[in-house]
């Protein structure tokens, strides 16, 4: 029996036109998505294939495979809950975001050094990966981060609150090889309420994934 499902998109293909075509989106949730839910469902069924026989020849590729899809399957169902056709701008005190705002700029200094830092670290990722917000709980702060494909160059038990996809497929069909004009066009359709109730979870149980030396 599957353990993962794919999420249902919370408004439809073209909601986020023009910044993302509806095409993209189709195929991006449709396609893509839907394969890392496959892969890791599949990955676990061949880990307790390994178990039962107890046969580890391929125990390291498995363990990546399951690394690689599992995250994919996160990033990517944090990813469209990230997102509204109604977003964009920066978190505001008016808009009922101000506790995100604060942690923002006592974390980077301001919201356009948090903006510079991670639409660089989003737009630079080497070959395929994503920039990424996160809640980092031994500091309480927050911290930007470069994922190299899914799952690398985090740090353990960090928690992403916002993210940016960089792979080709999110945006290739429409920005070309233009990576940098369409993480600029991100910035129009983040969804700053998902991503501060995302901050309020993370903080509220940080202490509890973590104890501090």
């Amino acid at each position: 029996m599957a353990i993962y499902t794919l999420p249902e998109l919370p408004y439809d293909y073209a909601a986020l036109q023009p910044v993302i075509d509806a095409k993209i989106i189709e195929l991006h949730h449709d396609k893509h998505h839907a394969a890392y839910v496959k892969g890791a469902n599949d990955t676990l069924e061949q880990l307790a294939e390994a178990r039962d026989k107890d046969q580890w020849g391929a125990i390291n590729g498995l363990e990546k495979n399951l690394a690689f899809h599992l995250s994919g399957h996160i990033l990517h169902s944090i990813y469209w809950q990230n997102m509204t056709g109604d977003g964009g701008g920066e978190p505001l005190e008016k808009d009922g975001v101000g506790e995100l705002a604060d942690a923002i700029a006592e974390s980077f200094g301001s919201f356009a050094k948090f903006k510079a830092q991670l639409s660089k670290a989003a737009a630079t990722t080497q070959g395929s990966g994503w920039g990424v917000l996160a809640y980092e709980p031994l500091s309480g702060k927050l911290i930007v981060e470069q994922v190299y494909d899914h799952q690398g160059n985090v740090g353990q038990g960090s928690t992403p609150i916002l993210v940016f996809d960089a792979w080709e497929h999110a945006f290739y069909l429409q920005y070309k090889n233009q990576k940098v004009d369409f993480i600029e066009a991100m910035w129009q359709v983040v969804n700053w309420q998902d991503v501060a109730k995302r901050y309020a979870a993370a903080k509220e149980r940080g202490n509890a994934l973590l104890l501090a030396p």
